[in-house]
């Protein structure tokens, strides 16, 4: 069934929205990035981080897609306040507790509920709006969401500094407890559209055909070249005798770039000026250029593959998103949302793996280039493929 179009929602429906994308990514940056160096008695060796800091994402790549089915079976907006009451009550855990033990499960439980909300509201964010305004709102809600990106690990840090991992984890439940309370006031509630009878086949073709591959393999390219560039341009910094000062400004322009880049891209998409195609090429293209940069020395080369990686992730989110609601039919929004969630995750592990991995056997410049060839092969194959479509036509 194709949902009636609507106008686009009013503004005070849609900052609900994008304060919960901002709680999720302030949730796994702020928390992960300060949890060791400032909690000595509940990180006791780097096996014990590392388990910490996989909860998280682990919960979300086993979850999204299921709460993404949830939320088209009973309605986005119950999943999302859920979410969100369960975020709440997981970080209180241990603001309250206080306890290595109760660590794990407050970490646990913000993962399975950031699981929760945030598909949740990306399917509203997309209902919400015609499809002529999703490259906007989809703009203004990666935007929102690289910021808690950007300012978590500041923020978290400076929250740790004054009152400990349990001013943080207070913060947090603070936090989405008042999302929750103003998504519920604010955000309408959209009853859960009729579907036509699914099955399985039915699924696993929709999830692999090209219309939900294709922006989908982006997000993930995108998601990955981000973390390599967050997790590896400060080790490239400090082999050249960076000091972290400069590691850190080169990071900060990486993700402040991203954010700036998505409302333009988003408004760009909407006004014709460029299509999901185009844009989602150009944007792999110029992230695996940024990587491409990574390889040359000095700071000159970290601060240029810093500001392109940036360029590109921020152009391929907002774009990729848009072209998965305007291929799904409106009632299985949640349920694509999620699942092109679970590609960003598995990028987001996987690419600083490949790197890693690469690196160990090589060095790090050999790491970013097999990355930056991977990228490259998307805009390789669209230009192949529509070269091929345009001589077939008569």
């Amino acid at each position: 069934m194709t949902e009636k179009p609507m106008g686009a929602a009013p503004r005070t429906a849609m900052w609900p929205l994008y304060a919960a994308g901002f709680t999720t990514a302030f949730g796994a940056h702020g928390i992960a990035a300060n949890l060791g160096g400032f909690s000595d008695d509940a990180v006791t060796s780097l096996l014990v981080l590392g388990g910490l800091l996989a909860l998280y994402d682990g919960a979300e790549v086993i979850l999204k897609p299921l709460f993404g089915t949830l939320a088209d079976k009973i309605g986005a907006k119950p999943v999302l306040l859920g979410g969100l009451i369960a975020f709440t009550v997981a970080s209180a855990l241990y603001a309250v507790a206080d306890s290595p033990g109760w660590l794990w499960a407050a970490r646990l439980g913000q993962g399975a509920a950031a699981s929760a909300f945030s598909p949740s509201a990306s399917a509203l964010v997309a209902r919400l709006n015609p499809a002529a305004k999703h490259g906007r709102a989809f703009g203004s809600y990666g935007f929102y969401k690289s910021l808690g990106y950007t300012l978590g690990p500041l923020l978290g840090g400076v929250l740790v500094w004054a009152g400990g991992l349990r001013l943080l984890f207070t913060t947090m439940a603070v936090l989405a407890a008042a999302v929750a309370i103003w998504a519920a006031l604010a955000v309408p509630a959209l009853a859960p559209l009729p579907k036509t009878r699914q099955t399985l086949l039915d699924l696993a073709r929709r999830l692999t055909s090209r219309p939900f591959l294709a922006p989908t393999a982006a997000l993930a390219g995108a998601t990955a070249a981000l973390s390599v560039g967050v997790g590896f341009l400060p080790v490239s910094g400090a082999a050249v005798g960076l000091g972290t000062v400069a590691t850190g400004a080169a990071v900060s322009v990486l993700a402040a770039t991203a954010a700036l880049v998505q409302p333009y891209a988003g408004r760009a998409l909407d006004a014709e000026r460029i299509t999901t195609r185009t844009g989602l090429a150009t944007g792999l293209t110029i992230t695996a250029a940024g990587l491409g940069c990574a390889m040359l020395p000095g700071l000159t080369g970290i601060l240029t593959s810093a500001t392109l990686i940036g360029a590109g992730t921020g152009l391929i989110t907002p774009l990729g998103f848009a072209a998965l609601a305007a291929s799904t039919p409106p009632e299985h929004l949640g349920q694509t949302m999620g699942s092109a969630e679970l590609g960003r995750e598995l990028g987001d592990a996987g690419g600083p793996l490949l790197v890693a991995a690469i690196a160990t056997a090589t060095t790090l410049t050999y790491g970013f280039a097999a990355l930056a060839a991977l990228l490259a092969i998307g805009p390789l194959i669209a230009l192949a493929t529509h070269r091929r479509t345009t001589h077939a036509r008569p």
